[in-house]
């Protein structure tokens, strides 16, 4: 970050950054800055309402017909606010909540200050729910947006053939900008699975990359004007930062993912 220039935003935590390198499932190595750092995350929340849904799912509460199908990847790969609200009547709200809090996945932590939380329809009417630690209706650490992908990656959200699906929705992601606009200028024939968030100078950035042979998350929350520009430059660090690391290297706090 500091190469970036972006050190001193780091220090006034309106900057926080994950990264795993998860080329080796069973050994990822992670690195943060401000991991428990809970923001504004704008639409990068909708990834929870995503589990909610397969959660549902799986306990055969809700059918993955085609147009509930449709609706799920056009929350996630266009960010549709209209998709994202019904999915989420449909969920429950409370039922998020307590999905993300509960000893399974340990989403949203207390004892890690917070995490993944989506309490609030994407428009300006619904029931909100807030979360207990910042009053936040949609927030994120890096840390547990990080979890959340490496438990998709791993198999431990829901069952493999939902997992499946999961990840093809979060694939090909329509929105090119942020992450994706950045590795398009240097690795145009890297593979995303990614949702991102911006509303007004909060702006946020969430990956599975595949490129290469090497497979990272990587996961950026922003408060400022030049937000934007910041995912660009830090996406194009980490792939560089991965792509010459030696996967032998010491983990670094390698269980908080698991």
């Amino acid at each position: 970050l500091k190469q970036l220039g972006l050190h001193q935003a780091a220090q006034e935590k309106r900057l926080s950054v994950a990264v795993a390198d998860i080329t080796d499932l069973s050994h990822p190595r992670f690195a943060a800055i401000n991991p428990n750092h809970m923001a504004y995350a704008a639409s990068l929340p909708k990834i929870a309402i995503l589990l909610g849904a397969f959660a549902r799912v799986e306990a055969g509460e809700m059918k993955l017909d085609a147009p509930t199908r449709e609706s799920l990847t056009r929350m996630i790969r266009v960010s549709s606010n209209r998709d994202a609200s019904a999915m989420l009547e449909r969920v429950g709200t409370r039922y998020l909540a307590d999905l993300l809090q509960s000893p399974k996945y340990r989403l949203y932590d207390p004892e890690r200050n917070g995490g993944l939380w989506a309490g609030k329809p994407y428009g300006k009417t619904g029931t909100t729910l807030r979360d207990p630690l910042h009053n936040l209706s949609h927030g994120a650490t890096v840390l547990q947006v990080a979890r959340f992908y490496y438990l998709l990656e791993t198999g431990q959200l829901v069952s493999s053939a939902l997992t499946r699906e999961m990840k093809s929705m979060l694939a090909d992601p329509a929105l090119h900008h942020k992450f994706v606009g950045g590795l398009e200028t240097v690795h145009p024939d890297a593979r995303l699975f990614r949702k991102s968030g911006t509303w007004k100078n909060w702006h946020a950035d969430s990956a599975i990359v595949e490129r290469d042979g090497r497979r990272y998350i990587a996961v950026a929350l922003a408060e400022d004007p030049q937000g934007e520009s910041w995912m660009r430059r830090i996406i194009v660090g980490v792939d560089q930062a991965v792509a010459e690391s030696s996967p032998s290297r010491t983990p670094l706090r390698v269980a908080q993912l698991k």
